[in-house]
């Protein structure tokens, strides 16, 4: 059992990135850069550890995906009025247009995905995606 789910989640992930990878690849963004791009675009602006949290890189990391997302015109920061010493980061008209494309791109991978599902599997595997997500991710 365990090898056979070992298998199908490696082959799962492989063509999700494949797949990702196809949809990026028409457009002047790396994987890195739209995948700050979504948790902007979900959650709003953030401060650079809070973003390199939910991207699960360190802060360095972050902060070259962002003065890349900068050059590109995606992504800006600015300091907080409280603290100058921290910068809050948020997308740009340019940012925001992007990420609602590549979202649209993920929301119709969710939709064929859930079309093979019954409703009763499709709430079972919302289910079991979030459990896994809060308990090790």
């Amino acid at each position: 059992m365990i090898d056979e789910l070992t298998n199908e989640l490696i082959r799962f992930i492989s063509s999700f990135t494949s797949w990702e990878s196809t949809v990026i690849r028409s457009g002047d963004l790396s994987v890195s850069e739209v995948h700050a791009m979504e948790i902007l675009g979900q959650h709003g602006e953030m401060n650079m550890k809070n973003l390199a949290q939910k991207l699960g890189v360190t802060t360095g990391t972050t902060t070259v995906t962002v003065d890349r997302l900068e050059k590109k015109e995606y992504a800006r920061r600015h300091m907080t009025q409280a603290d100058r010493r921290v910068y809050l980061i948020s997308l740009t008209e340019k940012g925001i247009e992007a990420f609602k494309e590549h979202h649209h791109f993920h929301r119709e991978l969710t939709r064929e995905s859930l079309a093979c599902l019954t409703e009763e599997e499709a709430m079972q595997f919302d289910l079991i995606l979030k459990k896994i997500n809060s308990e090790i991710f």
